[in-house]
């Protein structure tokens, strides 16, 4: 758990594939839309495939909501 009191969780109500994205936006308290746009353009200035492999690695240890 962080220091505020909140646990990093893979949302159910926000998310486009499988909630990574939307809970890291609610985790940093930020838009998720904004948070999906800055992964999208961190995943293509890296060349994609590492911003796929972080994505599928996040899907299966952060737990859901």
């Amino acid at each position: 758990m962080s220091s505020t009191g909140r646990s990093l969780r893979r949302s159910r109500t926000n998310r486009m594939v499988a909630g990574v994205v939307g809970g890291l936006a609610d985790y940093f308290g930020i838009d998720s839309t904004l948070a999906r746009v800055i992964y999208v353009i961190g995943s293509v200035v890296s060349v994609a495939f590492p911003g796929l492999l972080v994505y599928a690695i996040l899907w299966f240890i952060v737990p859901e909501e």
